[in-house]
């Protein structure tokens, strides 16, 4: 059954996701290029989580953080990726009311921890380039689990959120989600009455941790690039920047997409290519960022390569 009647209404209980095409021959192509990236995304990023326990060369706040940014981007490509596989080999891919929520929960929880762990890592940088000599005070390991704790809270708090506003939402009419997964969007669109108060709420929560991470991040590099330009050695220069770049690369690629998603007007894209980015924001970034770290930087390079003469040597 998808729908019990209430009165005149019907009230909704389980979902039709339409996915991202019906043509069937580039669902095919589109469930094997998925399922690679996917399979990427979870050995890549579970290969770097453990690199950074077993090696005492990535011992430090920034890669403690990095570990965290591994789990968290399993976790997210987790919420969506498997059900998204699903739906390419099914005619009708059905998710309940409260399968739903978690989902659209779960996206919301480690996509928040996922801004707020760039942030701390920008602070991390902001403390070990503009503040050298406090560095180890300022970032030590009781600071580093407090702010992990904050970065896990406050995706908590928004997940619940749009958790919330999904049961709250007053659903009566169709029941077909026209995307991927339960974004909040499209399970607006279905709704029977006035959504404005709901609508400023999740936004309202999505928009603050963006804004917050955002504004963190903005202000930690313009520090980092004032006092880059203010030494004189150009080798100093070159090696205080190089330790900012993988990060540099993964905020911009993060950010550069939530903002198409959540922050531009909807007026300004269509649902494809809504679809087209969040596939990007949620299925390749993760899969990206492992590579970035590892190619971009030299102590996760140095660690990678000890690791494997252990390996091969033991």
């Amino acid at each position: 059954m998808d729908s019990l009647v209430d009165g005149n209404h019907t009230a909704v209980t389980e979902f039709i996701l339409l996915g991202l095409t019906h043509d069937p021959v580039l669902r095919i192509i589109l469930f094997l290029i998925i399922l690679c990236i996917y399979l990427v995304t979870v050995s890549g990023n579970l290969c770097t989580i453990l690199l950074i326990r077993l090696s005492s060369l990535v011992h430090h706040p920034m890669y403690f953080f990095l570990s965290h940014l591994a789990f968290a981007d399993i976790a997210l490509s987790t919420s969506v990726t498997p059900n998204m596989l699903v739906n390419f080999l099914v005619d009708k891919n059905a998710i309940s009311l409260h399968g739903c929520a978690f989902q659209l929960g779960s996206v919301a929880v480690f996509g928040a921890t996922d801004c707020l762990l760039l942030a701390a890592m920008a602070y991390d940088r902001f403390m070990a380039i503009c503040n050298p000599l406090l560095y180890s005070t300022k970032m030590s390991s009781q600071v580093c689990v407090q702010l992990i704790m904050v970065a896990y809270a406050g995706g908590f708090l928004n997940g619940c959120t749009f958790t919330t506003c999904v049961y709250v939402l007053p659903l009566c009419g169709p029941n077909r989600v026209n995307h991927f997964f339960c974004d909040f969007a499209p399970l607006v669109e279905l709704s029977c009455s006035d959504v404005s108060i709901i609508t400023v709420v999740a936004s309202s929560s999505a928009g603050s941790s963006i804004m917050f991470t955002a504004i963190v991040i903005a202000i930690s590099y313009i520090c980092i690039l004032t006092t880059i330009l203010k030494m004189r050695s150009t080798e100093g220069r070159h090696k205080a920047f190089s330790t900012c770049t993988s990060h540099l690369s993964a905020v911009t690629l993060y950010y550069g997409t939530i903002t198409f998603i959540y922050v531009l007007p909807k007026s300004m894209y269509s649902t494809d290519q809504n679809k087209v980015i969040s596939v990007f924001y949620m299925v390749v970034i993760p899969m990206l960022n492992p590579l970035i770290y590892s190619l971009r930087n030299k102590d996760i390079k140095e660690a990678l390569k000890r690791q494997m003469s252990r390996k091969i040597f033991s």
